[in-house]
């Protein structure tokens, strides 16, 4: 009992860094794509919450919202790292991407408390998935979600899952084309979860300062850098140029790309 009082005891002492996942969950995402997702988040999780036990000034909590006809947050509040338990997410329906941009930043405003915390909020990292087109009214939604000061100082990156995603919303998500980057496979796509979730997890959580945060749900900025999801992107793109395997990752091509998609299970 004493030494679970003294663990409860450190996770109030350190501040506390919140990693959202958008995950798109239409139909189109069916098949090798979703299965890979489903594979994936759990192992990279892992390592997420093993980056969350040793750092000494922050604690990491997962958050992961899907949306297809609407949005769903996966639980109900974000979950440490430790404790986080992925629930496999099924494909079907069409890609309310506005109804995800207008449920996250509920979570994100004052009155939903998510953002606060005992010893201060770090500025969080988002990471979208996707691989096609939205099906619903999404640019005043957008619009709206950009203005929140939380996802202005975010850590944004988004995975364009093929070459049906589309890339023009998802870099007005992120607020720059730099921070898409496009997969082709399956093994792209699993690799390149695993690398931004454990990459933004590391730089951000060493990066942030949270002595000016308090209960009052104040911002820090994540990095002194203009754009920190551009700097996680390039430590990434150490990852694609040394792995032979990764040759067809895209980093911020803004053209139609001639790289075919292979989504079966070799």
């Amino acid at each position: 009992m004493g030494n679970t009082n003294a663990w409860e005891a450190e996770k109030l002492a350190r501040g506390v860094m919140k990693i959202f996942f958008l995950v798109d969950t239409s139909g189109s995402m069916g098949g090798a794509k979703i299965a890979s997702v489903n594979t994936t988040f759990p192992e990279s999780l892992i390592e997420v919450a093993e980056i969350s036990r040793k750092n000494p000034d922050s604690r990491i909590k997962i958050a992961v919202l899907t949306f297809a006809n609407d949005a769903q947050w996966m639980y109900d509040k974000p979950v440490y790292a430790e404790d986080f338990q992925w629930q496999n997410v099924n494909a079907a329906g069409l890609t309310a991407f506005g109804d995800a941009c207008q449920k996250f930043e509920a979570v994100l405003s004052r009155s939903q408390g998510w953002m606060a915390e005992p010893n201060g909020s770090l500025a969080p990292v988002i990471i979208i998935l996707s691989d096609g087109q939205p099906t619903d009214m999404w640019e005043k939604q957008l619009e709206k979600l950009k203005a929140n000061k939380w996802f202005k100082v975010a850590i944004k990156i988004a995975i364009a899952i093929g070459n049906d995603a589309d890339k023009e919303m998802l870099a007005k998500f992120t607020g720059s084309m730099e921070t898409v980057i496009t997969v082709h496979d399956v093994n792209q796509l699993s690799k390149m979860i695993k690398a931004v979730a454990v990459t933004s997890s590391m730089v951000n959580s060493k990066s942030s300062d949270v002595s000016a945060i308090g209960t009052s749900g104040g911002v820090v900025p994540s990095t002194s850098v203009p754009d920190p999801g551009k700097n996680v992107v390039s430590i990434v793109k150490n990852d694609v140029d040394s792995d032979p395997t990764l040759a067809g990752v895209e980093i911020g091509n803004t053209t139609g790309s001639a790289i075919d998609d292979k989504w079966d299970f070799e």
